[in-house]
């Protein structure tokens, strides 16, 4: 009989548990500050029940001091929206402000308490400049800025202190300014957790869990299951072996995680998902009162809903790449740019993903494919309904590269699968049909509002599964949901 999640847990502090594994689950690092004060103190209330239900249920290991916690995750797939958890003020790093980051970190003596910018800099110049095509050069603005902010992501995770001076005065002032720094070398460790030593990767499957053969123990496949629910907006069953599809199929994993978290199961003939009607379980909320980009994704699966209501039979229907595929190939890609020296060849780990694994795929799931031209005349019709202004300055005059924004959104949501001509508008979707737009209160409000019409819930919704969706057969648990806030990649700032 499976044990249940929180077993010693009163009825009257099951909330409160289930509020410490949803903040476990989406921030990377949890120290006295951050992501705020007091949300360690929550945590660590229940450090031991949230260890043990973390490693049976997912594989996950739970790091608890008394100055921070940090979830070292089991990894599936690799992931190219994580790349949200290395940003700034918004904006993603890209790959030299990923390389700096790296650098620095590998940087930091065990033996040393403080280092001075100055030194920093010092240290990471000559390593970068033996990389070819990184290199760093003190007198070009654009890799001081990059540096300042891998800088400042460690700062904010309390890997560095900052004890005096200042970042933006040095990168202003050219050599004129330093700054000083203490180093908190038990944070820069729990921050860089590989699966295996990389000088023992010949590819990036080696990050990833074994893959499922037809010996893998049951159990196995149902941590896969329950990780995926989780990890990702919707799981659909065609995306995913036979074994972890029986699972999502039969009640168990689901509920649990349910009962962990304090979510909502939804399931349809597609797939499953977890709901969050609280949206304080995903990285991206959506549809809400974000930005222009958000909230046009949003007006256009309305318009999406239309359209399939009126005209589905004139929609072909095309086979949706299942996730496997498209995995193994972002991993071909990544492999590509893999540095060949110094990786030990003996004990190089280079595994594919689903290598080994014996039973046949999942039949590939339909959807209906939507021409770039037709979401090209939706965005048209939007601009005209709202008017330019509504979708602000940066997109006012480019509705194609908002299109082109919205629709990106959207593939990372599950919500549809980009392919040459157009997408593909997936099951999930359908959960935002009754998505209705409406004109600001006020003229000047700069706000693009959406309502949602037939639904007892008003909160921003966010991503995940099918209503009735193409080739749906129904709900298993009762009607249609509502579009409420789903967990959307589950954790908002995964160390996945």
């Amino acid at each position: 009989m499976p044990r249940t999640p929180a077993p010693a847990v009163a009825p009257a502090d099951l909330g409160s548990y289930q509020q410490a594994m949803r903040r476990v689950l989406t921030c990377d690092l949890i120290t006295a500050s951050r992501p705020r004060p007091g949300v360690l103190d929550q945590v660590l209330r229940w450090a031991d029940e949230l260890a043990a239900d973390l490693e049976r249920l997912f594989g996950y290991t739970l790091i608890a001091t008394t100055d921070h916690v940090r979830l070292v995750r089991e990894l599936d797939a690799l992931d190219p929206t994580q790349r949200q958890n290395f940003s700034r003020r918004g904006r993603p790093f890209d790959r030299r402000r990923l390389a700096y980051l790296c650098l620095l970190l590998a940087s930091f003596q065990r033996s040393q308490i403080e280092i001075s910018l100055a030194d920093l800099v010092a240290r990471l110049t000559p390593t970068a400049n033996t990389i070819e095509g990184l290199g760093y050069d003190p007198t070009d603005g654009t890799h001081k800025a990059a540096l300042v902010d891998a800088a400042h992501w460690l700062l904010d995770r309390g890997a560095l202190h900052l004890s005096d001076g200042s970042l933006e005065a040095w990168a202003a002032n050219g050599d004129q300014g330093d700054a000083l720094f203490d180093i908190d070398h038990e944070v820069c460790e729990v921050l860089f957790r590989p699966a295996r030593p990389v000088q023992h990767l010949g590819s990036a499957a080696g990050l990833l869990a074994e893959p499922l053969s037809a010996a893998s123990p049951r159990e196995q496949a149902a941590r896969r299951a329950r990780r995926l629910l989780v990890e990702r907006p919707v799981v659909y069953h065609a995306d995913v072996e036979p074994e972890v599809c029986a699972i999502l199929r039969r009640r168990g994993a689901a509920e649990e995680i349910a009962r962990a978290t304090g979510l909502k199961v939804e399931r349809r003939a597609e797939g499953v998902l977890l709901a969050d009607p609280a949206g304080t379980f995903t990285d991206r909320p959506f549809p809400g009162r974000g930005g222009a980009v958000n909230r046009t994704a949003g007006l256009l699966l309305a318009k999406v809903a239309d359209l399939l209501e009126s005209s589905l039979a004139a929609l072909v229907p095309l086979p949706v790449t299942p996730l496997p595929t498209d995995q193994a190939d972002l991993v071909r890609l990544v492999d590509a740019g893999l540095p060949r020296d110094g990786v030990v060849a003996e004990l190089a780990w280079t595994a594919e993903p689903g290598e080994g694994h014996g039973s046949e795929p999942p039949e590939p799931m339909e959807a209906p494919l939507v021409e770039r031209a037709r979401w090209e005349a939706m965005i048209h019709e939007l601009f005209a309904e709202f008017g330019a202004s509504s979708f602000g300055g940066t997109w006012q005059q480019d509705p194609y590269g908002l299109l082109d924004a919205a629709l990106a959104l959207l593939a990372e949501l599950s919500l549809v699968r980009p392919v040459p001509g157009g997408a593909l508008v997936l099951p999930a979707s359908s959960r935002y049909r009754n998505l209705q737009g409406a004109l600001p209160e006020r003229a000047d409000s700069g706000q693009l509002p959406l309502g949602l019409t037939g639904s007892a819930h008003s909160p921003p919704a966010d991503q995940h599964l099918s209503g009735t969706g193409p080739g749906d057969t129904g709900p298993a648990d009762g009607p249609a949901p509502d579009p409420e806030t789903t967990a959307a990649h589950a954790p908002a700032e995964g160390n996945r």
